[in-house]
C-alpha cells in the first residue's frame, strides 16, 4: 500500500506541533524526548518521500506565480 506523500506531511507536522504543545505545558521529559527523535526520523522520512514522489506538472518557470500569472494569456 503506497500512502500519498501530503500523508508524511501532515503526520510530521502534526506531531511536532504535539510535541511543542507537551514541552510548553511541562510534559515528562522522557515523553518529550522520545516525541522528538521520532520527530526528527518522520521529517528525514517526508523529505526523502517528497523529492522522490513521481509528481508531474505542465507548469514551466513562464507561468511565474499561479496567483499573479504573467507571459502566457490563458484563452
Amino acid at each position: 500500500m503506497k500512502l500519498p506523500v501530503m500523508f508524511y506531511v501532515w503526520v510530521t507536522t502534526l506531531l511536532l506541533v504535539t510535541v511543542t504543545i507537551m514541552a510548553s505545558m511541562n510534559m515528562p521529559f522522557s515523553w518529550v524526548f522520545y516525541l522528538v527523535v521520532l520527530g526528527q526520523i518522520l521529517v528525514v522520512l517526508m523529505v526523502y518521500r517528497v523529492l522522490t514522489d513521481s509528481y508531474k506538472t505542465t507548469k514551466t518557470f513562464q507561468d511565474f506565480y499561479e496567483d499573479y500569472p504573467i507571459g502566457r494569456e490563458e484563452i
